[in-house]
């Protein structure tokens, strides 16, 4: 017996080391990120701006008729985290992206477009590609917050998903950009011209349209709120997505969300995990709530690593007993941690979510949309819309009160 005691006891304090070794990493992480940030605000937002306003110096090569192979040149500056290429893709253009040159940071770091090999402390820091190479080349489709950026190096075959604007970067935080110089020159051929459909030219997915299967029965029979293990209502159930259940994880996890651990110590275990392994650890627990009567099937989150613990875009999905044309409904509660406050239950701390709750709501239209794997969407309102409210720790929020429809791709067709 004494000895069970003691390897309870000992199981006990090397899970304890563990936290507090991954909790001091990610302070002094969190630490050196805001040192970086308050040193570099005025020139970041200078940078932004710029980045925003700058196009690269993109040449089109092979545009005569003989030319089969439409093909482009860029140069991508390392003084710049994004550079537009004007190239607007449609859905469904293949393209070929090589890159040649050398980028050198202000300690010295010489790279060429496959970046800096990581090393441990890059599991604390932000970049656009979380795992990919410090400094390499990277891609997005689109300038919004929601564009999910994607890994090119110095070779790399892009489908567009969807209709938007390509454009080219380096996987750096401003304040690498800040002291940076060189640049890669890159080299965009054309190897599929793309979809032929009239929606391939919409950019960042399927056209808002009505959906009528969504009747106003069906979304009476669906709570308007979840709850805690008090049953005291909370967040409001925001959004809906029909398709099944492979369809439905596969559209989170192709647009960059990651499932949530279920328990503190299975994220202790995990987040040593990734820091040997010197991947970002996005998979902080999140508290259980309820809907019809049980826990939530799953959790995903989107967020920056750096900041997963005070700051990340996250959601809770409930199967619910209804169809919608033969295939599941699933209903999503979405919000945004911005932060920390008192738990009004227990005087706690919780973490404070942005009261403009539909601005998540959109974040996830636009991620999940941006990836191809949405058919049809649109928006819809309850007989007894949510507008203003508080969560089940005292937070308030508000929201227009309409709910998202996303009907997934059946099979997840498009990618």
């Amino acid at each position: 017996m004494r000895n069970g005691i003691y390897m309870k006891t000992t199981k006990r304090i090397v899970l304890a080391t563990i936290a507090m070794v991954i909790f001091a990493v990610v302070m002094v992480g969190s630490t050196w990120a805001e040192s970086g940030r308050q040193q570099t605000t005025d020139s970041a937002a200078a940078a932004e701006t710029q980045a925003a306003q700058t196009t690269a110096a993109t040449t089109a090569e092979g545009s005569s008729a003989s030319c089969h192979t439409p093909s482009y040149t860029v140069e991508v500056s390392g003084s710049k985290q994004w550079m537009d290429t004007n190239i607007d893709l449609r859905g469904g253009k293949k393209l070929q992206i090589t890159a040649k040159g050398t980028i050198t940071y202000a300690k010295g770091n010489h790279f060429g477009p496959a970046g800096i090999p990581r090393s441990l402390a890059d599991v604390i820091h932000e970049y656009a590609v979380p795992n990919g190479g410090h400094g390499e080349l990277i891609g997005r489709l689109g300038s919004g917050d929601a564009a999910e950026a994607f890994e090119v190096g110095a070779s790399a075959t892009y489908t567009a998903p969807v209709a938007g604007r390509l454009f080219l970067g380096i996987n750096q935080s401003m304040r690498d950009a800040a002291g940076a110089t060189g640049s890669f020159q890159v080299k965009i051929e054309v190897l599929n011209e793309g979809l032929g459909a009239a929606d391939a030219t919409v950019v960042g997915g399927p056209p808002e349209t009505a959906m009528p299967a969504i009747t106003p029965k069906l979304l009476d029979s669906i709570p308007r709120r979840v709850t805690d293990q008090n049953h005291s209502p909370g967040d409001m159930v925001n959004i809906l997505i029909v398709g099944t259940e492979e369809e439905m994880v596969k559209a989170f996890t192709t647009a960059a969300w990651v499932k949530v651990d279920k328990s503190v110590e299975s994220t202790v275990l995990s987040g040593l995990m990734a820091t040997l392994e010197k991947k970002d650890y996005l998979t902080m627990p999140m508290s259980t709530l309820y809907l019809f009567d049980r826990p939530q099937d799953y959790g995903f989150a989107h967020a920056e690593p750096v900041r997963v613990i005070m700051s990340r875009n996250h959601l809770r999905v409930w199967k619910s007993p209804y169809k919608v044309n033969g295939r599941p409904l699933w209903c999503v509660a979405a919000t945004h941690d911005i932060g920390f406050e008192r738990d009004r239950r227990n005087n706690g701390v919780t973490h404070k979510i942005d009261p403009a709750i539909d601005g998540e709501r959109e974040f996830l239209n636009q991620t999940l949309s941006g990836m191809g794997l949405v058919a049809t969407r649109g928006h819809v309102v309850p007989t007894h819309p949510v507008t203003e409210a508080k969560t089940a720790t005292g937070g308030e929020f508000h929201s227009d009160g309409r709910i998202l429809v996303l009907v997934l791709k059946s099979g997840g067709a498009g990618k």
